[in-house]
């Protein structure tokens, strides 16, 4: 969760659900890592033979209500396509055929899968926040998983020099062009929209090492809640540890732990 003040929309702090990967065979896992460890030369190889087998508000008013803006409905295998994740040619486009085939399968909007089980139960219990709190939680669960490294990095203060930001970590299309490294690329969009409360999940791609733990496509979910001015104006100008020490960051800090306990309470 990351609360903010509606003013300054300041980042305060941040709840983040992983909720699994995507499966893969064990040729396919051999296959990524194998251009995990060789780079973009096995990538090229591999994208050409795999291309030519399948050619053979900031608003014044208040946003809609959170029903209005889910159009998971409308778009699910929208971005199923690999074809739109290898081409055109770039010579920053490090995304593998295998990569490639794992967008857009949207396995999180299948209300059969865990996936969806879990995002379904997620969401029920954030819509249900409306009635006994007054927040309404708009729902984002069908953004597109191609976003720039504005959105992605620089909207979120991410430093040039951080690691993340190197194509050893990402899976980029151009130079300014990528899979979303987290949900929280959607985040800057969605603000200036004039959303003030929302849910993000979809699938997100790392350029992780595979083993037990790690395979570089995998979930997120996360919520984002923006503070009335009103709320935090009594810290206007504190930082560091006398932001912490005051009421407002305690406000937020309750909130933010009533919010989580009861969504474990939900679960």
């Amino acid at each position: 969760m990351i609360l903010a003040s509606r003013r300054t929309a300041t980042r305060i702090s941040s709840w983040f659900c992983g909720i699994g990967g995507l499966p893969a065979s064990t040729s396919s896992r051999a296959d990524e890592t194998h251009h995990n460890q060789h780079g973009c030369n096995t990538r090229k190889r591999e994208s050409s033979a795999f291309v030519n087998n399948l050619l053979c508000r900031c608003a014044s008013n208040r946003p809609p209500s959170r029903r209005s803006r889910q159009s998971s409905s409308d778009s699910t295998g929208k971005y199923a396509d690999p074809l739109r994740y290898l081409q055109p040619q770039h010579e920053s486009n490090n995304i593998t055929p295998h990569i490639a085939s794992l967008v857009g399968r949207e396995l999180y909007l299948d209300a059969s899968h865990p996936l969806g089980i879990i995002r379904s139960k997620i969401q029920d219990y954030f819509a249900s926040l409306e009635k006994t709190t007054g927040t309404a939680y708009d729902i984002f669960d069908a953004e597109d998983p191609i976003v720039t490294s504005q959105q992605c990095f620089d909207d979120l203060l991410i430093p040039e020099d951080h690691p993340g930001r190197l194509p050893s970590d990402t899976y980029y299309l151009t130079d300014s062009r990528l899979l979303r490294t987290h949900t929280s690329a959607h985040q800057s969009q969605h603000l200036r929209s004039g959303s003030e409360a929302f849910l993000c999940c979809g699938d997100v791609y790392r350029r992780d090492e595979i083993d037990s733990t790690h395979y570089p496509a995998f979930h997120q979910m996360e919520g984002v809640k923006l503070m009335t001015q009103q709320s935090v104006s009594g810290a206007d100008g504190l930082s560091g540890d006398d932001w912490l020490r005051s009421p407002e960051c305690k406000m937020i800090e309750s909130d933010l732990k009533a919010t989580l306990e009861g969504l474990m309470d939900h679960l």
